[in-house]
């Protein structure tokens, strides 16, 4: 389920693995090219050159100190060790990465990295992995790919995977994808917030069909805010432009991020340039802008022009196309908008998803977790490869193993066929739903956090999640009906905000990317624990399990 660069990834690896000998289906509810994936901009991080001085280990340790020490360290060591084997198979695939004088792929630096190792293809390094991956796997005959398809529920039986219930987009036919084995890459939840870097379509469909069949979700607290969503949009604006040189002023011309991080400056991890933007802000620093979205500006200047021609050039289309600004000639206005998900489907460090025969998750629908409290950048696009390809070898490695499996029962397709037939016979608007969903979100669940502001947040999305109980599909079309799919998205949408704002409500610290200001500190006493939220009627029930540690123990993170 899903065909970004995951979902992509685990389908190769399966046609690879399989060799003919496996039917494969891929399913996804947007055309292929229009996953979100190919909205990644900046690169993917590996350790390619260990002359120059990096290695395993500074690239574990890094990812371990930008997720706040809450990373599991054993799924963190793994990752970075297979990361340079997908760069070196994506180039064999075709993908061109951008290059050295001497020929040799080139890295620019990135925000959090001790060394340059964010591996780029210009400014549109997830559309150049996703081509490739879709154009090597249409060289395979036993894949099926069905595209605009919506999956609304996992279908377990006495803890072995049976399949998918999902819906014809085109049609409306019901259909079930019975298989022996199932990979679920459906994306996270970045529009559970107005302001957010993520297209529509990332509703966090699977995140929530796995909920809904009482699978533990893992983390969902933890929602990364880029640094530069461009304001009024949020469309991102690549860290890329800082590894390249283009810093950030407030209103005063300061670089500001010096105050913050003395050391790495306009490259500090995410989560600590993020709250320095918002304070700037707050403290009368910063611009303003339409409808309460206050801006710094992303200074392009000390990269210069040539230079953002050759390696930027998508923010040159994007500057002028959404904010009316060619960024070789004028800053950009940005702030933090809503960006990944670190939470998600709780998995074991090979992707499998525990007591659970034959499923496995990958991408930002899943949590290993590698990232931890914040991501950071250009490793989400690397955990998509690593973990499509470790999914996708042993789902196919699993699958060649087991006989068939047994039919589904009826009762179990009827009721779920019941259900979605009866949504839409209320009364209320699922794009109402949203907006006011969008407006909690922002105010309350957004890079600042406090007791009131979570407490107001749970209490007003269980209200939404009563209207949304009561959704009305006033478009009664056969065909391509958007409004069906829009309330079956808004119900999903509401359920995970509730974990999200749940979980920030209970944990009491500071983390990553998940800021008190009522508990300012990071406390490694009482929680460094993942979150797992449980489904039941009332709302999500809250367990804790400990993070694993092998190597690096809890330190202040300075930058």
């Amino acid at each position: 389920m899903g065909s970004g660069i995951a979902g992509l990834r685990a389908a190769l690896e399966v046609a690879r693995v399989g060799k003919g000998k496996l039917r494969l289906a891929v399913v996804s509810k947007v055309q292929v090219m229009r996953s979100h994936s190919v909205a990644a901009e900046g690169g993917s991080a590996a350790v390619l050159y260990p002359e120059k001085g990096d290695s395993f280990d500074l690239h574990a340790y890094d990812t371990v100190k930008g997720g706040d020490f809450l990373g599991d360290q054993d799924a963190v060591e793994m990752f970075v060790r297979l990361a340079p084997y997908e760069i070196m198979m994506l180039e064999r695939w075709g993908l061109p990465w951008n290059r050295l004088e001497d020929g040799r792929v080139a890295q620019r630096p990135f925000g959090g990295h001790s060394y340059p190792r964010a591996t780029f293809a210009r400014d549109r390094t997830g559309f150049y992995e996703m081509q490739t991956l879709y154009d090597n796997l249409l060289r395979y005959e036993n894949v099926d790919l069905f595209e605009e398809h919506f999956m609304t529920k996992i279908l377990i039986d006495d803890g072995t995977f049976r399949g998918f219930y999902v819906l014809d987009m085109k049609t409306q036919d019901h259909k079930l994808f019975r298989g022996k084995a199932g990979i679920v890459a459906t994306g996270g939840v970045g529009r559970l917030y107005g302001f957010s870097t993520y297209s529509l379509t990332v509703t966090g469909d699977g995140i929530a069909a796995a909920y809904m069949a009482g699978l533990p979700i893992k983390d969902l607290e933890f929602i990364q805010f880029h640094p530069t969503g461009l304001v009024p949009t949020g469309i991102l604006v690549t860290e890329g432009v800082r590894g390249e040189g283009g810093v950030l002023r407030n209103r005063l011309g300061e670089r500001f991020m010096e105050r913050y991080a003395p050391k790495f400056k306009d490259l500090a991890s995410r989560d600590v340039v993020s709250r320095a933007i918002i304070r700037e802000i707050m403290e009368g620093r910063g611009f303003k802008g339409p409808n309460g979205l206050d801006y710094v500006l992303l200074d392009f200047s000390p990269i210069g022009r040539e230079r953002i021609t050759e390696r930027l050039p998508m923010m040159i289309e994007l500057g002028k196309e959404f904010a009316g600004i060619d960024p070789r000639d004028e800053p950009l206005p940005v702030r933090p908008a809503a960006h990944y998900t670190h939470g998600g489907i709780h998995v074991d460090k090979y992707g499998r998803v525990p007591g659970v025969k034959g499923l496995w998750a990958a991408g930002e629908a899943a949590c290993v977790s590698i990232h931890g409290a914040n991501r950071l950048g250009a490793n989400a696009t690397m955990e998509c490869a690593v973990y499509g390809m470790l999914t996708g070898a042993q789902a196919a490695e699993y699958a060649m193993s087991v006989d068939d499996p047994p039919g589904v029962p009826q009762a179990v397709l009827e009721e779920e066929a019941t259900r979605i037939s009866r949504l839409g016979e209320g009364t209320e608007s699922p794009y109402q739903i949203r907006q006011d969903l969008w407006k909690i979100m922002d105010a309350y669940v957004y890079v600042f956090r406090d007791e009131q502001g979570l407490s107001t947040a749970v209490k007003q999305i269980k209200e939404l999640k009563e209207r949304a109980r009561k959704i009305r599909v006033t478009d009664r079309a056969k065909y391509y009906n958007e409004d069906l799919f829009r309330a079956l998205e808004t119900v999903n949408m509401v359920t995970l905000a509730e974990i999200v704002a749940t979980g920030a409500l209970a944990r009491k610290e500071s983390r990553g990317g998940h800021y008190r200001t009522d508990y300012p500190k990071r406390d490694d006493v009482n929680w460094m624990k993942h979150t797992l939220a449980y489904y039941t009627p009332d709302g999500p029930m809250l367990t804790y399990i400990p993070v694993t540690v092998t190597r690096w123990q809890p330190e202040e993170r300075k930058y």
